[in-house]
């Protein structure tokens, strides 16, 4: 071995590596890699041992738990496995067994936290055989496929069965927030019996007196729960970022659905429809304003989408213009789409104040929330040859949007560090 116990005392212990140089520095980092891991198992070894009871009785409530002795148990560490004799305990009816170090220690499954942290990290970003692979790779760590999803969907169920009952700070901000941005989306995912299906995902985006976004908070939710869950799970970070920043602006951004403003109106009438559906609307006119010359459609799409964004009272005054364009001559598809655009603008004028949001420095545009789309579950839930069963796509969201969210990830595992993992009572 490499790796060698030299010390134990009660609080510490000294281990002895050795590692053989060679003229090759990748192979002697490599045996670095392995050094470390059999010191990281000799350490863990111990570091485990420390949990386990004298042996005696324990009591909770009415039940008397007795020890049936140590019995051995394979953990699973970032450095390799870990073979720890312990007490195992049982009352005197018999049935479930209990085992105190795996409820101390924080044992998930039969893996320490730390381990259980890595792996289902990993597998918010990567499917389980890249998982293998880079454990593999970058860690010299073999684990069973199985081992992998068992783990991430214990932790991911953790997430979501505790995404009401614990709080999550917002990490200090180095400057004051102006502004509180809130849209919501929804996107597809192609599950294994129900084909594509509607995956809902939220963003509430803090911003400074720049318009500068500071930090956002991402929430998304498999269909299973349906969308009434998912919008109470957004309402509570709306309102812990009112509490939080009360002095800042509460304002909305979405496409055009009526089901977003349903929502959305509950909490600010400070509204605005994304920018970029309102040109892509323009677009559709720019076809009958001018349908023989396509650098002359251009031109009239550029200077409309100017006057836009940067002038007040622009949208009534294009929906006006719009509304007044001939459609004799025009192809039944482009009469449609100037149909189209004339609906959209009489139906969002309202909420097209671009040029007075520009020079306040408010968001336009829903272009975070169209990003955590495909950040939080198009580039995990959407490749090639993808299909999903709905409790394995809650799982997966449920912890990229832990992950993504800046500093959530960490505190979570604060919290089962601090309250513990629901352990069941079995050895």
């Amino acid at each position: 071995m490499a790796a060698t116990l030299i010390e134990r005392r009660e609080r510490s212990v000294t281990i002895q590596i050795e590692i053989p140089l060679s003229r090759s520095l990748l192979e002697t980092e490599e045996a670095i890699q392995a050094a470390l891991n059999e010191a990281g198992v000799l350490a863990t070894g111990a570091a485990l041992e420390q949990f386990d009871t004298d042996g005696g009785p324990l009591q909770f409530g009415s039940n008397r738990w007795t020890s049936k002795g140590q019995e051995p148990k394979t953990y699973q560490t970032p450095y390799g496995e870990v073979v720890v004799s312990r007490h195992v305990y049982q009352t005197c009816a018999g049935g479930v067994t209990f085992c105190p170090l795996e409820r101390d220690a924080r044992i998930i499954l039969t893996a320490t936290p730390r381990f259980a942290k890595q792996v289902s990290h990993k597998y918010a970003e990567m499917s389980a055989g890249r998982v293998l692979d880079d454990l593999a790779g970058n860690h010299g760590r073999a684990v069973a496929r199985s081992f992998v999803q068992d783990l991430a969907d214990a932790v991911g169920s953790v997430a979501l069965a505790k995404e009401q009952d614990w709080h999550y700070t917002t990490p200090a901000l180095d400057v004051p927030v102006q502004t509180i941005g809130v849209g919501l989306d929804g996107t597809c995912v192609l599950l294994v019996q129900d084909g594509q299906r509607q995956t809902m995902v939220g963003t509430v985006s803090l911003y400074d007196r720049d318009g500068e976004r500071q930090h956002t908070i991402y929430v998304a939710a498999t269909p299973e729960y349906g969308k009434a869950q998912f919008l109470q799970r957004l309402q509570r970070e709306i309102e812990q970022a009112q509490q939080l920043y009360p002095q800042a602006r509460l304002t909305a951004v979405a496409d055009g659905a009526q089901d977003n403003w349903d929502f959305l109106g509950q909490f600010t009438r400070d509204q605005v429809v994304d920018f970029y559906h309102a040109t892509g609307y323009l677009g559709k006119a720019a076809k009958a304003a001018c349908p023989r010359s396509f650098a002359g459609r251009q031109a009239w799409l550029d200077e409309r989408c100017h006057r836009l964004k940067h002038e007040a009272g622009a949208a009534g005054r294009l929906l006006v213009e719009m509304a007044e364009l001939p459609t004799d001559g025009l192809s039944e598809e482009v009469q449609s789409g100037l149909q189209e655009a004339v609906t959209y603008f009489r139906n969002h004028q309202h909420q097209m104040r671009y040029a007075t949001r520009v020079l306040a420095k408010l968001p336009i545009g829903s272009g975070v929330t169209e990003a955590a789309c495909k950040t939080i579950v198009k580039q995990r839930m959407c490749k090639s040859g993808s299909r999903w069963k709905e409790q394995g796509v809650g799982i997966v969201l449920s912890l990229r949007s832990l992950s993504y969210t800046a500093g959530r990830w960490d505190q979570f595992w604060g919290k089962i560090d601090r309250y513990g993992f629901p352990v069941a009572l079995a050895a």
